[in-house]
């Protein structure tokens, strides 16, 4: 196998257009898979492309590189906006896989149960990809498009998750049968913002209950206006758009549908705390 190290995203885009193998970062979803078949002739390793890693901030958006780990995520200097994103990235299996698997990675690998998605939906996240034709830009909503399903095409590369600038706090809850390294049975991730006590703004997205993460526009709109003696209530009367649970190993369809009403009065109350501040 032969391992490419391109130094820049124009070199990579080359490499993939010459057939020379997949793209690879972290790996923590590739490698496991070379188990099911013969491995590639080579692969493309893209985290020592300029610019690919690392989060900033300019023109209304933070961007967080396509080569951006989830530790990466953890130690950035980033607003509450993003407490849930980094709640999310501590539930990203172990510390080494946080070490070296991406944001992009897990969106790319588009699980029903991927951590990072909700958290992301819930930012209103876009994905930039970039081919030889240049760069377009999606929603995160529209970018997976089914389980292990994008709109990524050939010769294409996620370049950046772009999150736009605003208030809020984010936090991001999540069921599974036991406390770390587990695939969640529901989780939930929420952004409010806050104004004189009262919910002013919402976005909450559920994930492991569907073949796509999804947003909740009733839930959202049930919230604005609401005091925290206010969420649960909210929380019951509101259709969860887009859920299908299913039956599996680790938890039954209807215990899901149970559980992540819960899981959504949590993430919403935990979004609508005040900040600590050092």
């Amino acid at each position: 196998m032969t391992l490419h190290r391109p130094e820049s995203l124009d070199a990579a885009l080359r490499l993939m257009a010459e057939g020379a193998g997949p793209l690879v970062a972290g790996g923590t979803d590739l490698y496991p898979g070379l188990r099911d078949g013969p491995p590639p002739a080579g692969l493309i390793d893209v985290t020592r492309i300029a610019g690919l890693r690392g989060i900033a901030q300019g023109g209304g958006f933070w961007r967080i590189g396509g080569a951006t780990t989830w530790s990466d995520v953890l130690r950035a200097g980033l607003p509450p906006l993003f407490d849930g994103l980094k709640s999310a990235a501590r539930e990203v299996g172990s510390v080494q896989i946080q070490n070296a698997g991406t944001v992009a990675g897990n969106v790319v690998n588009a699980s029903p149960a991927a951590d990072g998605v909700p958290a992301l939906l819930a930012l209103d996240a876009e994905v930039e990809v970039t081919g030889a034709e240049g760069a377009r830009r999606l929603p995160l909503s529209a970018f997976i498009t089914g389980v292990r399903r994008t709109d990524l095409r050939p010769g294409e590369i996620v370049s950046a998750v772009l999150v736009p600038d605003r208030p809020g706090r984010g936090s991001f809850v999540k069921l599974g049968a036991r406390r770390y390294l587990v695939i969640s049975i529901a989780m939930v991730s929420a952004v409010v913002e806050m104004r004189a006590g009262r919910i002013a703004d919402a976005a909450v997205a559920i994930g492991a209950c569907s073949p796509v993460a999804v947003r909740q526009p009733a839930l959202e709109a049930a919230l604005r206006g609401c005091g925290r003696q206010d969420v649960a209530r909210a929380v019951a009367g509101s259709d969860l758009a887009g859920i299908a649970p299913i039956d599996d190993i680790r938890a039954s369809a209807v215990y899901r549908a149970e559980a992540v009403r819960t899981l959504c009065t949590r993430a919403i109350g935990a979004a609508m705390e005040t900040p600590h501040v050092a």
